[in-house]
């Protein structure tokens, strides 16, 4: 097992220093204060570099040993921040994370400190070492032994997602799975009785899953919604679901008070961080919809200044996964699974790639497997245990959403968020009727109180056989992808093949 810090020697290292020195010191280097009183601040990469990663199993190559080397050689003449912090809150769960960040980037700490959990003492079981001013782009990930070199970012979220990629290896070890999922409760009357239902929403970043896990339904006392994760949750064996973060960050890009009223309020309290955001430098006022700096702004939120939250982060039991696809022609609004179809939606992770992987692809179609692009290790096991995990917990139930539009983006029809967070509700209320789809096999609804379907109707958009043409094509494409998995339980293959 290599571990990066044998030779790992900084000048100085700073431990540990508070949020309010941290804070001040973000300010000197260029941080603003908002109209809000919040802290803004401007990185120069505003994306993650997920093109720049590699994952090192075993012995690092030459060329990474040389790189290492003089990253090391470099760091003896540099001042570092050093922060601990504490990742889940579920004994036999809780992992130590240490970052060092060289001291030119303060906001980094800051903002990272603000994701996980105070520190309770101990070794790190993960490290991640950031240099951001290196002059080449890389990341190296080394699973085996929990640590990652991050260099020539100043982004944020590749520290934060350094830390949970190394979790859900972990999880996977320990034969349970970890999601790029959020969580989230509905309680809801049912024969008189208050129950609460679990949801896991899958999606990649900005498809609508922060907008959608951190919505109030608009449900009334005594019914409401509890909020628990908005990215990476640990599905164990038994159905039951543990967090890892103390907090949210969501990205801001048209963020208003009407559509989301619960973001809008988190977004301008005085604890978050906005980052990328545009900010009048003369009077701090914030524009969420100027994207100049970037589409992918982000604010850096605290859990507990998101209404509906509590002080829990874990689900004793999840009751419905519901996997985001942001497609634009003829997929409905949302579809009900079989397990083995559950699992094909897990494998097949459709979506459109967004400003927040990779901002020249953002609206291309892609698959991402779990809608996760921090699997280490096998692809295939993490389906086929998904599958098992369903299996074993037949109370689970499956479903698609689709949060773009249904016949084309140009001349479809958009599905909002109003319908999304209407449709979630009618699933936890069991109020949608459905029937089978005899082509795809799945089950598409016949009706959605609170939501008209015709507005969704393929015959408004498509003649039949130009509609039959592209099912025709999405299964042959969905097909060709799960065959590329070997060792793929066969019933997750044939789930799509009803009459094909």
């Amino acid at each position: 097992m290599h571990h990066i810090f044998n030779s790992f020697q900084p000048r100085r290292i700073i431990e540990n220093p508070s949020e309010d020195q941290l804070r001040e010191w973000s300010l000197a280097q260029g941080g603003v204060i908002t109209e809000f009183g919040n802290l803004a601040v401007t990185t120069s990469v505003r994306n993650r570099i997920a093109r720049f990663t590699e994952v090192v199993m075993g012995e690092p190559d030459r060329d990474d040993v040389l790189l290492i080397n003089s990253v090391m050689e470099y760091l003896k003449g540099k001042e570092l921040i050093m922060l601990d912090r504490v990742m889940c809150q579920t004994p036999g769960f809780k992992k130590n994370c240490r970052l060092y960040v060289t001291a030119e980037y303060p906001r980094l700490p800051l903002m990272w400190g603000n994701t996980l959990f105070p520190p309770e003492g101990g070794k790190p079981d993960f490290t991640v070492v950031t240099v951001p001013e290196w002059k080449e782009k890389k990341v190296l990930v080394f699973p085996e032994s929990g640590e990652t070199l991050i260099l020539g970012t100043d982004y944020k979220g590749e520290n934060k997602k350094a830390m949970l990629r190394q979790v859900m290896y972990w999880a996977k070890k320990e034969g349970n799975l970890g999601l790029h999922a959020a969580s989230k409760l509905l309680r809801l009357r049912q024969n008189g009785q208050l129950k609460d239902m679990g949801f896991l929403l899958f999606g990649l970043s900005g498809t609508g899953k922060t907008s959608l896990s951190c919505h109030s339904h608009w449900l009334r006392y005594p019914e409401r919604v509890i909020i628990r994760q908005d990215d990476v949750v640990i599905l164990r064996r038994d159905g039951s679901a543990i967090g890892t973060e103390e907090s949210f960050y969501m990205k801001t890009e048209g963020l208003e008070p009407a559509s989301q009223p619960l973001l809008y309020a988190a977004a301008i309290s005085p604890r978050t961080i906005l980052e990328n955001v545009h900010v009048d430098p003369d009077t701090g006022k914030v524009d969420f919809y100027n994207t100049t700096l970037t589409s992918n702004g982000r604010g850096m939120i605290k859990r507990g200044d998101i209404a509906f939250t509590d002080k829990e982060i874990d689900m004793e039991r999840v009751d419905f996964v519901i996997f985001i696809n942001r497609r634009y022609d003829i997929l409905p609004p949302v579809v009900r699974l079989s397990p083995e179809w559950g699992a094909a939606a897990f494998m097949l992770g459709e979506s459109v790639e967004t400003s927040a992987g990779d901002p020249a692809e953002a609206g291309k179609s892609k698959r991402v497997v779990g809608t996760n692009p921090f699997i280490v290790g096998s692809e295939t096991e993490e389906g086929n245990q998904f599958l098992r995990i369903l299996r074993q917990n037949p109370g689970i139930k499956c479903f698609i959403l689709n949060t773009g539009y249904v016949g084309g983006a140009s001349r479809g029809q958009k599905i909002t968020v109003v319908d999304s967070v209407k449709i979630l509700e009618m699933i936890a209320r069991d109020k949608i009727e459905w029937k089978r789809d005899r082509f795809w096999g799945y089950e598409v609804p016949v009706n959605i109180p609170g939501v008209d379907l015709r507005r969704f109707d393929l015959n408004h958009y498509y003649p039949e056989e130009q509609a039959q043409e592209l099912s025709e094509r999405l299964k042959r494409e969905r097909l060709e992808w799960l065959a590329s998995f070997p060792g793929l339980d066969i019933d997750i293959m044939n789930a799509l093949k009803p009459s094909f």
